[in-house]
């Protein structure tokens, strides 16, 4: 009963972190601004930052389920 919540939330995260991930890769690949009105190196960082964050979140609530 506890495993619901718990794969559902890092079947959210993993998601959330790899398209984050991705967006900003292919953003970054072709030169265009990562969040509007951000520096060009502190937007792709924070971006990959939260990604990053994301991603290992969704995979250890997986781990856990």
């Amino acid at each position: 009963m506890e495993s619901g919540p718990a794969i559902f939330a890092g079947t959210a995260f993993t998601l959330f972190g790899f398209s984050l991930l991705l967006w900003t890769a292919v953003r970054v690949r072709l030169r265009q601004p990562v969040a509007e009105g951000a520096h060009p190196v502190v937007g792709p960082f924070l971006s990959l930052l939260i990604g990053t964050a994301a991603l290992g979140g969704g995979i250890w609530y997986l781990g856990y389920a």
